[in-house]
């Protein structure tokens, strides 16, 4: 836990701000809490990174007011309190951040809870569906299996695997199929990698969850399970403590995909003209290919036998396992075309060049 004297400034936005203002501030700081001030810095509220996608899945959009997702009661402490009692204080509400105030509530800095140089190993193994032949690649899969489309330089199964690193997972599973000694050759085990690489060998294409079913031992902890071809930057950990805080069975991130009606609609009611929409705009979840599931989940899969995602999530709810939605709204790409490949390495760049700006 440390006190900053300058970052804290980065999370304050005005009152009047968006969602989506709020989405950019969060980006740009990484603290996961944006402190919303009036014009005198007086604090009227926080939101936190929770708050954002709760307000997304209630149906909000990314120009709402942010005052509808605003806790307007948080806590907060004074500059002298006793830095054990701030310490108490985060373990007993499970926050990471307590902004400090002054006596008229202006806020003069922010308590954060410091693990960036202490992240914890996982326990939690996370499975990697690495076996897709990639047709819609055309030329870029035909002597080359999905996950080793070099994207920046270097295998797109590399970005996805050194991001979850960073993040605590050890134990990576890799489902292959297409080319799949391809994977295995440029991988191993993992000890170039100071991880630990096992390996699902599909004889056909068993879906995004039949996979699974490959495991030969039941895992101890929650899986996290990922497409290879989805470039983004979610943090895997963060979905894996929503899953276990709402103690689902199993977690689906997904994102908000907009569509407009390019015509203008009318509503109509037997032959008679009730309403007109000119171009509206359509919004739903999609899925985002990444997963965390219980081993009681795995249950629901027959060995060798293909099964999908969506197939499987209707399997846990028909015998009443609890499956939440985890709503992302950090950079994402499914590379699916030649002309994502171009984006995602734009996306890269970005990402390199902030990294060196910091």
């Amino acid at each position: 836990m440390h006190l900053s004297t300058d970052l804290w400034r980065k999370t304050l936005a005005p009152m009047g701000s968006t969602i989506e203002d709020v989405i950019k501030n969060l980006d740009a700081n990484s603290l996961k809490i944006v402190l919303i001030v009036n014009q005198e810095g007086t604090l009227e509220g926080t939101i936190s990174d929770g708050d954002v996608r709760r307000g997304l899945l209630a149906g909000l959009s990314l120009a709402s007011d942010a005052s509808s997702i605003l806790n307007n009661k948080p806590m907060v402490v004074p500059l002298d309190v006793d830095r054990e009692l701030v310490i108490q204080l985060m373990k007993s509400n499970k926050i990471q951040q307590i902004p400090i105030v002054d006596s008229g509530n202006n806020v003069i800095g922010l308590h954060l809870w410091d693990s960036i140089n202490t992240v914890e190993e996982l326990q939690n193994k996370m499975v990697i569906m690495a076996g897709g032949k990639g047709s819609r690649l055309l030329h870029h899969t035909e002597n080359c299996p999905k996950p080793m489309v070099l994207l920046h330089g270097k295998p797109m199964l590399e970005h996805l695997i050194e991001r979850a690193k960073v993040e605590g997972f050890k134990h990576f599973i890799l489902s292959v199929n297409y080319l799949g000694h391809m994977v295995e050759e440029h991988f191993g085990n993992g000890d170039e990698f100071d991880i630990q690489i096992d390996y699902l060998r599909e004889n056909s294409a068993l879906g995004t969850a039949g996979a699974l079913s490959l495991l030969r031992t039941e895992p101890e902890a929650p899986l996290v399970v990922t497409n290879c071809d989805v470039i983004s930057d979610i943090r895997y950990r963060d979905v894996l403590d929503f899953h276990t805080l709402h103690a689902a069975s199993g977690t689906m991130a997904v994102r908000m995909h907009e569509w407009q009606n390019p015509f203008g609609v009318v509503e109509t009611k037997g032959i008679d003209i009730i309403d007109f929409d000119e171009k509206p705009v359509t919004r739903s979840n999609i899925n985002a290919g990444v997963y965390v599931l219980e081993p009681s989940a795995l249950k629901h899969l027959t060995h060798d036998e293909h099964c999908d995602m969506p197939t499987l999530f209707k399997r846990l709810r028909i015998s009443a396992g609890r499956t939440v939605a985890y709503p992302i709204y950090e950079p994402w790409l499914d590379i699916g075309r030649p002309e994502d490949i171009v984006k995602a390495n734009d996306h890269l760049d970005a990402r390199v060049s902030d990294l060196k700006n910091d």
